[in-house]
C-alpha cells in the first residue's frame, strides 16, 4: 500500500500499471520514438514504397499547381491550412504565387510526415502518440513563418518601417533572453494587488504552507454556509481573481456568498520535504476549519480547481473515513477541470513514463523542488504553435510588444513544487493511477476510497482542455456515489472556467444531472447546449444548499485577526 512517506522511490515493476518494459522517452530523448517509427517502416518496405509514391504524386501535383499560379491561372490550393492555424492567415500567402507555393510545400510535406508517423504499423499506441508529438514539434519549429527570409509578413513590415520592426524585434529578443523565456506578456503591464487580485479581504490564517484569505462581503446579508476554494499550487491563486470583470471571487461575493480561498506558499529547498499529507492537513483541513470557526457553520461548500480539485477529492475520501457522516465538514463539493482518474491524462502523458518520472524525481531530490519555469515550459510545448512560436514570430520578427493580457501574465507567474510532494503526486497518480483503486493510497493515517464520498458533486470540465480532457474529467461521475451534476463549458482549461455572464453571450455550456454508468459522449448527446455562462447554473445549484441568509460577517475577528490585506504575502513571493 502506497503512503505519503514514499517520496522519490518508484514502486517495483510488479506494481506497474501498463508500463512498457523498455524505458519510455523523455523530452531529452525525443529521438527514441521517432527512431522506433523509422525502424518499423524499414521493416515494411512495400507499405513504405506506397507511401513514398503517394508523396511523389502529391509533390508533382503541387508543382503543377505552382506553374498554373505563375501563369496567372486560378487554381485551388491542394492543401488548406487548418482554420485554427493563424500562421498563414495573411492574404499574401495565397495572393503571391511564390509564397503560396512555399506554403503548400510545407503543408504537403507536414501532412505526409505526420500521417506516416501516425500510421506506423506495429507501434504501441503510447509510442505512436509520443512519436506524433515530437514529429509535430519538429515540423512546427521548421515552419517558414519562423524565419525572417521565408516570412513575407516580416519582410513587408521591415520594409514599411525602414527596419524599425527588426530593431524592435531585436530588443524583444534581448528582453526574452534576459528573462530566460519567450515572454507572452510584459511583467510591467500588471501588478498583483494593484491591477490584479484587487478584491478586498484579509489573510486570516498563515502557516508554513498556505495563507487563507477571507474576502470582505459586498452585501449586507450572506448565506450562512461559506464557500472555501482550494486553488491549485502549480500556479498562483489569483487566476480566480484577475481583473474585476473576470473575477470569479467578486461574482460569488455579489451573489451573497461568504468566500475563503487558499494562497499557497511558493516553496524553496527548505520546504522540499513537504508531503501530500501536509497539503491535506495544513492546507485544505486548515482552510475549512478557519471558515467553520469564523462563520459558525458546521459545514462549508468546498470548491477545487485543477490539482486543487484532485486534492479536494483526496481530502473528502479522507474525511469520510476520519469522521462520522454527520461530522464531515463539507456539505457539497465543486470541481473545476479536475482529474481523479489519470488513465488518459491528456497531452501531458507525453512526459509521463518511468524513465522521465525517475529522472525528474532524482533532479528534484538534488534541488529540493521543481522549478516552476520547467513545468511551464512543458505545458507550453504541448501547444507550441500558439504558446511559443506565435510569440517568437510576433515579438522577434514583427517587433510587436507582448500583449497586455491578464491570463498570460498570470501564466508566466510560476511557482515551484516541493520535491517530496510532487514526486509522490507524479508517481502515485499520473504514473500508477492509484487514487481510483480503493485503499491503494493512504494519507494522514487513512486509506482512501473515492466510493466513500457521498456529498453532492458539481463538476465542471472544459471542451478544449488539453490539460484535463473533459472526457477524462467525466470519469469522476462513475467513481463517487453521491448526487452529481456535470457541466461542460466551451473554451479551454482557463477560459472555460473564467466565464462571467456577459450580454451577448460569448460561450456555450452543457449542464445536466449525471449518473453511473453514464459515459461522456452519451451524456453530451442527450444534453442541449445553452448559450451563456455556466456560473448562473452553478448558483442555481449552490444557493439553495447554502442555508439561510444571515448578517454579513466581519472580514477578520479577534480570534482570526487580519495578518495582511488581500491578496496577502505568499502570492508576491518570487
Amino acid at each position: 500500500m502506497a503512503t505519503s512517506t514514499d517520496t522519490t522511490g518508484l514502486p517495483p515493476d510488479s506494481a506497474r500499471r501498463g508500463a512498457d518494459d523498455r524505458p519510455a522517452p523523455t523530452p531529452a530523448l525525443a529521438q527514441a520514438p521517432l527512431a522506433a517509427a523509422a525502424t518499423t517502416w524499414v521493416m515494411h518496405p512495400q507499405e513504405l514504397g506506397e507511401r513514398t509514391a503517394q508523396l511523389y504524386a502529391d509533390l508533382w501535383g503541387l508543382q503543377w499547381h505552382g506553374w498554373e499560379r505563375l501563369l496567372g491561372i486560378p487554381d485551388a490550393d491542394p492543401v488548406s491550412p487548418n482554420p485554427a492555424d493563424e500562421r498563414f492567415a495573411d492574404p499574401v500567402w495565397s495572393a503571391a504565387p511564390g509564397w503560396d507555393l512555399l506554403k503548400e510545400w510545407y503543408l504537403t510535406v507536414s501532412r505526409h510526415t505526420k500521417d506516416l508517423i501516425r500510421d506506423t504499423p506495429d507501434l504501441s499506441e503510447k509510442d505512436r502518440r509520443r512519436a506524433v508529438f515530437w514529429c509535430r514539434q519538429w515540423l512546427d519549429a521548421v515552419a517558414p513563418t519562423n524565419c525572417l527570409w521565408s516570412n513575407p509578413v516580416a519582410i513587408r513590415k521591415a520594409l514599411e518601417t525602414g527596419g524599425g520592426s527588426l530593431a524592435a524585434g531585436y530588443r524583444n529578443f534581448l528582453a526574452d533572453l534576459k528573462a530566460g523565456n519567450v515572454r507572452m506578456s510584459d511583467p510591467a503591464d500588471f501588478s498583483v494587488g494593484e491591477t490584479l487580485a484587487t478584491t478586498p479581504g484579509a489573510v486570516v490564517l498563515r502557516n508554513r504552507l498556505v495563507e487563507v484569505i477571507h474576502y470582505a462581503p459586498t452585501r449586507p446579508q450572506v448565506y450562512a454556509e461559506p464557500v472555501v476554494i482550494i486553488t491549485p499550487w502549480i500556479n498562483k491563486f489569483y487566476v480566480l481573481d484577475l481583473t474585476p470583470k473576470r473575477s470569479l471571487v467578486r461574482f460569488l461575493l455579489e451573489q451573497g456568498l461568504d468566500v475563503f480561498i487558499t494562497s499557497w506558499k511558493n516553496p524553496g529547498a527548505e520546504l522540499g520535504g513537504l508531503r501530500m499529507d501536509d497539503y491535506l492537513l495544513e492546507g485544505i483541513q486548515a482552510a475549512i476549519e478557519v471558515a467553520c470557526h469564523m462563520s459558525g457553520a458546521r459545514q462549508v461548500h468546498a470548491v477545487g480547481y485543477c490539482i486543487g480539485g484532485t486534492a479536494l477529492a483526496m481530502y473528502l475520501a479522507w474525511a469520510n473515513r476520519r469522521f462520522t457522516a454527520a461530522d464531515v465538514p463539507v456539505a457539497d463539493w465543486t470541481l473545476f477541470t479536475t482529474l481523479v482518474d489519470f488513465e488518459q491524462p491528456g497531452d501531458i502523458e507525453i512526459f509521463i513514463d518511468e524513465a522521465s518520472v525517475s529522472d525528474l524525481c532524482s533532479r528534484m531530490e538534488r534541488t529540493g523542488y521543481l522549478d516552476g519555469r520547467d513545468m511551464a515550459s512543458a505545458f507550453r510545448l504541448l501547444r507550441s504553435n500558439g504558446l511559443i512560436w506565435h510569440y517568437v514570430v510576433h515579438g522577434w520578427l514583427y517587433g510587436e510588444p507582448p500583449p497586455p493580457f491578464d491570463v498570460l501574465y498570470w501564466n508566466m507567474d510560476t511557482t515551484r513544487m516541493p520535491a517530496a510532494m510532487h514526486a509522490w503526486y507524479l508517481t502515485e497518480l499520473y504514473l500508477y493511477n492509484r487514487l481510483i483503486q480503493p485503499g491503494a493510497v493512504s494519507l494522514a493515517g487513512e486509506s482512501l476510497d473515492l466510493n466513500a464520498i457521498t456529498q453532492p458533486l458539481y463538476a465542471v470540465a472544459a471542451q478544449d482542455d488539453h490539460i484535463a480532457p473533459w472526457e477524462q474529467a467525466f470519469r469522476t461521475i462513475n467513481l463517487v456515489p453521491g448526487e452529481k451534476r456535470f457541466v461542460l463549458s466551451s473554451a479551454g482549461h482557463i477560459l472555460g472556467i473564467l466565464n462571467p455572464p456577459v450580454d451577448p453571450p460569448k460561450r456555450t455550456y452543457w449542464a445536466d444531472a449525471a449518473h453511473c454508468p453514464d459515459q461522456a459522449e452519451a451524456w453530451k448527446a442527450r444534453v442541449a447546449p445553452q448559450a451563456g455562462s455556466w456560473w448562473d447554473d452553478w448558483m442555481t445549484w449552490l444557493k439553495p444548499r447554502s442555508a439561510t441568509l444571515v448578517p454579513a460577517r466581519p472580514t477578520s475577528t479577534a480570534d482570526f485577526p487580519e495578518l495582511a490585506p488581500a491578496p496577502g504575502t505568499y502570492v508576491r513571493e518570487p
